[in-house]
């Protein structure tokens, strides 16, 4: 794959680094940060102070993670950062550490605390600057602090923990034994915020209007003259990546959209009108449907199906390219994808491995070396959430910033058993009916995700005087905050009815509709 080329945040925009030592919440941590309209960036735990120093940071942040710091082989931090004149905090494993880096010393606790607590904090401290005495937190550790480092003092307290929140204010370095990440502590956004703000001394200058106008600066210093490639699949980041591109290079941008004959209804057409018509950008639409339903003949293990989609797919993209590239080989030099921060942060693991995997998407992925492409990467800096409101700025339609979430393979993973043009034909006019209801009910934007299965099963039913033998459909509606888990949503009973009563009447070989009332875990969101 080619290379991508960072695209950093200038250094005189404050900024704070989170130093990552495996919590689950670390990504949180940042995202609260970026709330509070700063931008925050995260690093491996091992970081060099003397890289950092080069970040010129205004704060730093040490997350939580599953280790103790007296274990053998815990991750440890470069003492040097405290030296740095930078504000710290700690956050769970992050305190701790700090604490028996700074000569305190940290034990296994008596009395373990996991889920809610109360904390009284000093008022005194900046970091409770206009917060009640009392606050509701959120503990999850199995460690405490038995000795504080010199120089620091305690400056809240919990029921099980005479140091849950600790600070030495001369030198600017806090620990918080608790998660004020989390939505369990309701007030932590508020502390993180009085860090960021009051203790770091960061203005609020990270916004999407500023990404862009940077974003865009740098997309044109990168491209100069040359043309650019985007794999379009009319999902949120694709979309927000063409129409950024578009604002910064133009007609120097080309999409190419392949229909792999596994879209929803519409699709295409819908893809062509905004992109080509309303915004005028390039694109060139590849109709492959032929060729993926002929190599998708007879499979019905999901797997085998993922796996062809996704190697046709690059074997047609790349044809697309080549082409491109042959017409105009001077200046056809780039490569877009919508690579986002969590792919981004997720390939550096704890082992310390610091290079970014680029994103394997079904639309972009494994693309060989030999194209000899320069990747273009606009949103690597962003969240989903921010992704969405770059959309927005950009002048993208609530459908297509808020759409939801549809899956690479398309409808094939939607289809149990064999994909036949008939099966994609019953699929999409049923999918087709619960978007219309749900949209029409009010309903689509407050869900995460609502669609249609088809099951290999057929079952006896009556039409007027007729017997019929027909397929039965699952409706799978759902709410979820990041795919992570999700639960079934509660539809109230006559908009589930009228779905029903569409499907079975308007759909060609369907006379039953099932509602799938599966959460996960244990169950998936998709049925492949």
């Amino acid at each position: 794959m080619p290379k991508p080329k960072s695209q950093p945040a200038p250094p005189a925009e404050d900024r704070i680094l989170i130093l990552d030592f495996g919590s689950q919440y670390t990504q949180v941590i940042a995202r609260r940060v970026r709330e509070c309209r700063v931008f925050s960036e995260i690093l491996p735990f091992h970081t060099k102070a003397s890289a950092i120093a080069k970040l010129r940071p205004s704060g730093i942040v040490l997350s939580g993670g599953p280790a103790s710091v007296y274990a053998k082989g815990a991750p440890q931090v470069d003492r040097a950062i405290y030296d740095l004149g930078v504000p710290v905090l700690g956050i769970c494993y992050g305190m701790q550490l700090l604490a028996h880096g700074l000569g305190g010393k940290v034990e296994k606790a008596e009395a373990r605390e996991y889920g809610p607590g109360m904390l009284r904090g000093d008022a005194s401290c900046a970091l409770f600057k206009g917060l009640p005495a009392r606050l509701e937190v959120w503990n999850s550790h199995g460690d405490k602090i038995t000795k504080l480092p010199a120089g620091f003092k305690a400056l809240g307290k919990t029921e099980n923990s005479p140091h849950a929140v600790i600070g030495d204010p001369k030198r600017h370095i806090y620990g918080l034994q608790f998660h004020p990440e989390v939505v369990h502590t309701p007030r932590g956004g508020e502390i993180l915020a009085n860090f960021v703000h009051r203790i770091c001394g960061c203005r609020s200058q990270w916004t999407m209007e500023s990404f862009i106008e940077r974003t865009c600066r740098g997309i044109r210093d990168q491209v100069g003259d040359g043309r650019v490639i985007l794999g379009l699949s009319g999902g949120v980041d694709s979309s927000v990546a063409a129409a950024l591109l578009h604002k910064a290079i133009g007609d120097q941008l080309t999409c190419i959209f392949v229909d792999n004959g596994l879209l929803r209804a519409n699709e295409v057409a819908a893809v062509e009108k905004l992109f080509a018509g309303e915004f005028r950008i390039r694109m060139q639409t590849v109709d492959a449907s032929d060729r993926f339903l002929k190599r998708l003949k007879g499979v019905t293990d999901p797997e085998k199906k993922r796996k062809i989609i996704g190697n046709e797919f690059v074997k047609v993209f790349e044809q697309a390219a080549r082409d491109l590239k042959k017409s105009d080989p001077g200046h056809y030099r780039f490569l877009a994808q919508g690579t986002l921060y969590p792919d981004v942060i997720e390939s550096v693991s704890i082992s310390g491995n610091p290079a970014a995997l680029i994103k394997s998407h079904h639309n972009v992925g494994g693309l060989p070396e030999k194209m000899k492409f320069e990747l273009v990467e606009p949103l690597r800096q962003l969240f989903k959430d921010e992704v969405r409101k770059v959309g927005e700025e950009l002048g993208l339609s609530k459908e297509i910033v808020h759409r939801q979430p549809f899956p690479g393979p398309g409808l094939a993973v939607r289809i149990l058993g064999e994909i036949t043009p008939g099966r994609l034909r019953i699929l999409r006019d049923a999918d087709a009916i619960v978007l219309e209801e749900m949209r029409a009910s009010d309903w689509y934007y407050k869900v995460w995700q609502s669609f249609a299965v088809l099951l290999p099963v057929r079952s006896v039913g009556v039409m007027g005087d007729e017997r019929t033998y027909d397929y039965t459909v699952a409706l799978r509606i759902v709410n979820s905050h990041d795919g992570m888990t999700a639960d079934w949503v509660r539809l109230p009973h006559e908009i589930l009815a009228r779905i029903s009563t569409r499907i079975i009447n308007e759909v060609n070989g369907v006379n039953r509709v099932c509602y799938d009332i599966s959460s996960k875990p244990p169950a998936t969101i998709e049925w492949e």
